[in-house]
């Protein structure tokens, strides 16, 4: 998905193309971030830990949908 995603409560961040650059290398990184990897993405982008734990979460609901994938890990519905 490039950097010009439609979802409401991305755009509601108002994320510079700087932060979403370094938050969208990080997750072909990584889609599941643990907490360290967390905040050191937050300081690299100058965003908070709870904004970044929440981008994740949208990119990656958004990623899952697109790949047709369950709404979670392990749901029912895998």
């Amino acid at each position: 998905m490039s950097s010009n995603m439609t979802s409401k409560a991305m755009e509601r961040l108002n994320l510079t193309e700087y932060q979403m650059t370094v938050l969208e290398n990080n997750f072909k990184f990584s889609k599941y971030p643990d907490g360290m990897s967390l905040t050191l993405i937050a300081a690299e982008s100058g965003l908070s830990v709870q904004e970044t734990q929440t981008w994740f979460q949208l990119r990656t609901a958004l990623w899952r949908q697109a790949e047709g994938l369950p709404a979670q890990p392990g749901s029912v519905l895998d």
